[in-house]
């Protein structure tokens, strides 16, 4: 081979092993703009199918409101200095048709429901049957998955049910240097369907975005920058760009020599 054309061959070499498509490394490529837009939606949680709520039933009469609620579940957890036991209480699973089994009642539709009106449904059952009735019902499994460019990416279960899409940020520890912020996407299940949103976190009308309060389930992804992505492609590559010169320094001293 004459030394040109080898020269030519290892830096087109080097060349194709520091390329790199941003496809190799960005998440949602290929959503359906037209299809998949979410709408504005209430800030207030909405259930779906396989919620978990605990309701509790309190009232003036507590011996007329103590069927409405779940029995108490004993724990016991022992070591070899000590047992200890807890109390936890029992849950309601959102079946896959909407509904939960309550105490009394049966099986009750909750989906679609929001706290509010689930708490006023079954306070104004309850009054036909117990004086003064107050119930308190919560979301036991409210959980955020953040993916991307994050300190700490994971799936995370929190205890309050109105979350921004900044705190469940804050769970992640905040964005990375090499994060878009422009477009942090959201990804979220309507009626079966997956829906996205784009959140521009440099502009303060974000507060104001219709996805800026989060539903259970949802998934946030911070899309890596420019810069992430070339240095990705250069650490992946070192060894080979490395060789690949060394190769060529070799070739071109020993034709140098001659």
């Amino acid at each position: 081979m004459k030394p040109r054309i080898l020269i030519i061959s290892i830096l087109a070499l080097i060349i194709a092993t520091s390329c790199s498509s941003r496809k190799d490394f960005i998440y949602f490529q290929d959503e359906p703009l037209s299809e998949g837009q979410l709408s504005p939606e209430p800030t207030e949680i909405i259930y779906k199918p396989d919620d978990i709520l605990t309701i509790n039933v309190t009232g003036s009469d507590p011996a007329t409101v103590m069927p409405f609620n779940l029995p108490v579940v004993s724990h016991n957890t022992s070591n070899l200095t000590s047992a200890q036991g807890s109390l936890t209480q029992q849950t309601y699973l959102i079946d896959y048709n909407g509904n939960i089994e309550f105490p009394v009642f049966g099986t009750l539709k909750v989906e679609g429901l929001t706290r509010s009106e689930l708490t006023t449904l079954l306070t104004d059952r309850i009054s036909t049957m117990a004086k003064d009735p107050i119930v308190n019902v919560r979301l036991a499994n409210f959980t955020i998955t953040v993916l991307g460019e994050v300190s700490n990416p994971g799936t995370f279960t929190m205890q309050d049910e109105r979350v921004t899409i900044l705190e469940a940020l804050g769970y992640a520890n905040d964005l990375t240097i090499f994060g878009k912020r422009k477009t942090v996407k959201l990804i979220r299940e309507v009626e079966g369907k997956k829906k996205f949103a784009n959140i521009d976190l440099t502009s303060i009308n974000s507060v104001n975005s219709p996805v800026y309060y989060l539903q259970q389930n949802d998934v946030i992804y911070v899309e890596p920058n420019n810069a992430k992505i070339r240095s990705s492609t250069y650490n992946q590559n070192n060894s080979v760009l490395i060789s690949a010169i060394g190769t060529l320094t070799t070739i071109i001293a020993v034709f140098l020599i001659r």
